[in-house]
């Protein structure tokens, strides 16, 4: 097993695992109303994969 010959100071430790969030987030577009929203995600509107999965009431 690898053994560190000296201690990775935090700056260090966390610079090489920095660069994770540099990719862009992946989006997918609902197929009933055309709303666009992350993958894996429901819609702003309740949507999930062109069902209505939570009910959104209005303040109206």
């Amino acid at each position: 097993m690898a053994v560190q010959k000296s201690k990775v100071s935090r700056s260090r430790r966390d610079q090489r695992r920095s660069h994770d969030a540099l990719t862009a987030k992946t989006l997918a577009q609902d197929p009933l109303t055309g709303e666009t929203h992350l993958r894996h995600h429901v819609t702003p509107e309740g949507y999930f994969k062109g069902r209505q999965i939570v009910n959104i009431e209005s303040d109206d």
